[in-house]
């Protein structure tokens, strides 16, 4: 753990009402909030596994790339009546690509959107 983050941010993602999702430059998942364990308990426990192996060919190209080119990817899904934004971005350790984080939220089917330029 890194001793720079303060007790209080510690397990913050689990407190959070959206799924956070963490992989490793290999491509295995090292963290999955309460939430992210909701959502993909009916494949057991998934921490350790490759994501990899449980995407189609698309997106296992879209995951390489966002690793090497360090690109974010973002889009929108509907599944069972739910509506979610995914949001995936590299993070880094000293600047370099370490893996990728995905979150995933429910949004409503009509969202507001806002120009504030």
């Amino acid at each position: 753990m890194d001793s720079n983050i303060p007790d209080s941010l510690i397990g913050w993602a689990d407190d959070v009402d959206y799924a956070v999702t963490i992989c490793d430059i290999d491509c295995r998942i090292i963290y999955m909030n309460r939430r992210s364990r909701e959502t993909f308990a009916k494949h057991g426990d998934i921490i350790g596994k490759n994501l990899l192996e449980c995407h189609n060919a698309n997106s296992r190209e879209k995951i390489k790339e966002m690793l090497s080119l360090g690109t974010s990817n973002a889009y929108t899904i509907s599944k069972g009546g739910v509506k979610k934004l995914i949001f995936q971005s590299p993070w880094r350790r000293n600047g370099v690509i370490a893996g990728l984080v995905e979150t995933s939220m429910i949004i409503p089917e009509n969202m507001p959107h806002y120009d504030r330029g």
